[in-house]
């Protein structure tokens, strides 16, 4: 099931989505960008989703939400526009998630209010969430402002009728401020004024003066009990609500532009009309059907010209609500909150299903300033500059990777990633866990007490005034200080599906811990880390390999770069070591079978890839005959191959190659696909260009390799990744895909990650 859940994901939404977390327990995922902004008191203002996906037609709805967003953006707040998906609710829709509820053709879509949203999210639908669904689901997370076009009333009529809208009731009893223009022009103004005088709602002009805009137009020969005209002062009456702990909620009606306020007569003359005909056809009696067909058979009326009316009031109300919001932050104590983004747990986390073993460290970068190009800095004194902290470390850059893609796919995901590694008593180490702790990951793997002398894992890394690097200083010794029982009484204690470890723990510790792992079938994944601690595996191999007592491959999964791939190469080759001799080496190459079809086949794949790109230097440099040469070691390969993409060699065994998808697979070099079937086990070549980047975008490389691994990992740990030939392909490219948005992020780990990361980035 999570694994479906990771791929619908992947398939679903593109570039920019990010980690979501559940609301304890609650189905209802928040984008980081929407809850990094509330941990830290940044302006926010949710927006409804109702006008995408009944409000407007395709595609004027979707460029009407972004350019909406954008207005919000503009006054320095962060717009979270509200939905649900696939039985999800989500705070902080992005472009892709906002295209597949503007979709037209989609008639599944559903228009939700509150007592639609617990159907909507047990029956798994989608849809556009109403005015009173949004302010609920707003309100729940701590979002206090909404953005909207016109508010919900009574009907014309309702004093008969009883049809007043479910968004008067919700004001009345969610302490949310709203602002709107007005209440839409189809319903009777006059007696909606009264029924929320009565739910207790207050009702706020915003504008120069205390008349009652009517959606259309700023008139209505209503007046509103209160005025105000600067967003300063609406900020201050919300505040007010908030500390007297009023429970009801705040209407600001901000009347249209006035460009646009010249057309409000001939608007409303096609309103008018399209009312009665709703009355002589039905249509008003259908609940909710009602207000999407009226406003639909306005824009007939009125051939188009209420659409621009429609974007000019719903950008005026999100850009006064934008503004609002920025001055309301502007009035709250700027304190982070533990609890708001982690819930308090009444027992004990379960098990963990994926431990990432290795290093988490602080990194320091410093920089100078005021040089010019060339100028080096004099010696034996400090110079002005920037210095910047953040969290880094392979395991832990490759555990928050995971974490945030695992923490969307399901409410328990949040505790299936523990991170193990070693840290000091000291401020470093309480960093480490203070940023485990704001992003939601567990911190009961974090190992103290190793050795007092040690302080928690640093880098001190110096940079140019171009930003390279120059030099820098980095202690990870307290890392070299986990011993393997510790480790093992954790695996033994949790049993999880997946262990992944970076190369940065001793060879002795990684050889029991290979050991272990490989004796309880509990699959392995090594992170070789760099070129010169890639061959800390080497004693683990040759301990699991001795005198061909072991007949599979010691390691499940490996992910190395080119470099560190040449390196581990030559180095089963050399001595001491000199494992390509043994006989395991020997029986698994052998069962492999790799006779004459396959090499006419590898000659098809090397001439198809020269034929349609540069990558033909993969052959060229011997990647493939050496991911072969590894196999009986690792038994897949992952290969980041940087520009030239990623190159998969797999060892497929058991049942899988007997009757599995992939016993039905041929070679496909149009497909960069290689397939050789041997005595009892299927070798797979496959490779995967690289997803095409401006180089300008890049911000920060750091962090593409572990943000690759991190999302392989949760990929072949919530099942396998590995079963068929499709979800390998949707593994691997949600995994390039991840890496790739790295690249645009200051942080190793790009805070807009999470299982959504698309092909289509």
């Amino acid at each position: 099931m999570l694994l479906r859940l990771h791929r619908q994901a992947c398939l679903k939404v593109s570039r920019g989505w990010h980690r979501s977390y559940s609301l304890l327990g609650a189905p209802i995922d928040v984008s980081p960008e929407v809850q990094h902004a509330l941990q830290h008191g940044s302006p926010v203002v949710a927006l409804e989703s109702t006008i995408i996906t009944h409000g407007m037609p395709h595609p004027t709805n979707l460029q009407t939400a972004l350019s909406v967003e954008s207005k919000v953006r503009s006054t320095g707040s962060i717009p979270a526009t509200i939905g649900v998906l696939a039985g999800r609710v989500v705070v902080g829709l992005q472009r892709s998630q906002l295209e597949i509820l503007a979709d037209g053709y989609n008639l599944d879509l559903v228009k939700l209010s509150r007592r639609d949203l617990a159907a909507a999210v047990g029956l798994g639908k989608s849809g556009g969430t109403t005015i009173a669904a949004t302010s609920l689901i707003a309100s729940l997370v701590g979002i206090p402002i909404f953005a909207t076009g016109g508010l919900g009333g009574v009907h014309r009529g309702g004093e008969i009728s009883w049809d007043v809208s479910a968004d008067l009731t919700e004001l009345g009893r969610t302490p949310i401020a709203v602002v709107s223009a007005g209440v839409k022009s189809i319903l009777d103004i006059g007696r909606t004024l009264e029924y929320l005088e009565t739910q207790g709602v207050t009702v706020i002009t915003y504008g120069p003066t205390s008349e009652f805009p009517g959606f259309y137009g700023p008139k209505t020969g209503y007046q509103s009990p209160w005025r105000v005209d600067s967003p300063e002062t609406a900020a201050e009456i919300i505040s007010a609500g908030q500390r007297l702990g009023l429970k009801s909620g705040i209407l600001f009606a901000a009347p249209i532009p006035d460009e646009h306020a010249g057309a409000a007569e001939g608007i409303q003359a096609a309103v008018d009309r399209a009312v009665r005909e709703s009355e002589e056809n039905g249509i008003s009696k259908r609940g909710k059907e009602a207000t999407p067909w009226i406003l639909r058979r306005v824009g007939e009326l009125t051939q188009g010209r209420s659409i621009p009316s429609n974007i000019a009031l719903i950008e005026n109300t999100a850009y006064i609500a934008g503004r609002i919001a920025a001055e309301y932050a502007k009035l709250q104590p700027r304190v982070t909150k533990e609890s708001s983004s982690t819930p308090v747990l009444s027992q004990p986390p379960p098990p963990a299903a994926l431990f990432v073993i290795g290093a988490a460290a602080i990194d320091v970068i410093s920089q100078p300033t005021n040089l010019s190009a060339g100028q080096t800095l004099p010696a034996h004194s400090t110079h002005p500059g920037k210095v910047t902290f953040s969290p880094g470390g392979v395991a832990r850059n490759i555990a928050e990777a995971a974490h945030r893609i695992s923490s969307s796919s399901s409410k328990s995901g949040s505790h299936e990633i523990l991170l193990v590694s070693p840290i000091g008593d000291d401020l470093v180490g309480s960093l480490i866990v203070d940023n485990a702790r704001k992003l939601g990951m567990r911190t009961d793997g974090f190992l103290t007490g190793l050795d007092r002398t040690l302080g928690s894992a640093v880098c001190n890394m110096h940079l140019d005034i171009a930003g390279s690097l120059t030099t820098g200083v980095a202690d990870m010794s307290i890392v070299e200080a986990i011993d393997s029982h510790s480790i093992v009484d954790m695996i033994n204690a949790h049993r999880p599906r997946l262990v992944a470890f970076d190369a940065n723990l001793k060879p002795d510790v990684i050889s029991s811990l290979v050991q272990f792992c490989s004796h309880r079938q509990i699959p392995t994944f090594f992170e070789p880390t760099s070129v010169p601690k890639s061959g800390s595996i080497l004693h683990g191999l040759t301990d699991m390999t001795d005198d061909g007592r072991f007949v599979s491959s010691p390691v499940t999964f490996a992910s190395p770069n080119q470099l560190e791939l040449s390196q581990l190469f030559q180095e089963i080759q050399s001595s001491p070591h000199d494992l390509t001799s043994r006989s395991h080496w020997w029986s698994i190459m052998d069962d492999l079978g790799l006779a004459e079809q396959y090499r006419s086949d590898l000659t098809l794949l090397s001439k198809y890839l020269v034929s349609t790109s540069q990558e033909f230097n993969l052959f060229q440099k011997g990647i493939p005959q050496m991911a072969i040469s590894l196999l009986p070691f690792f038994q897949h390969l992952f290969i980041k191959c940087g520009e030239m993409g990623v190159f998969v060699a797999m060892r497929i065994v058991g049942e899988a190659a007997l009757s599995g998808d992939w016993s039905h697979e041929r070679t496909r070099p149009d497909q960069r696909q290689l397939v050789s079937k041997g005595k009892s086990s299927i070798l797979v070549l496959k490779h995967y260009p690289a997803i095409p980047i401006n180089r300008e975008d890049i911000v920060n490389v750091t962090g593409a390799g572990d943000s690759f691994v991190g999302s392989l990992l949760t990929a072949i740990g919530q099942n396998s990744a590995l079963n068929t030939p499709q979800s390998l392909d949707e593994a691997v490219e949600c995994a390039q895909n991840a890496a790739r948005l790295s690249l645009f992020s200051a942080d190793a780990i790009s805070p807009l990650l999470c299982s959504a990361v698309s092909k289509r980035m």
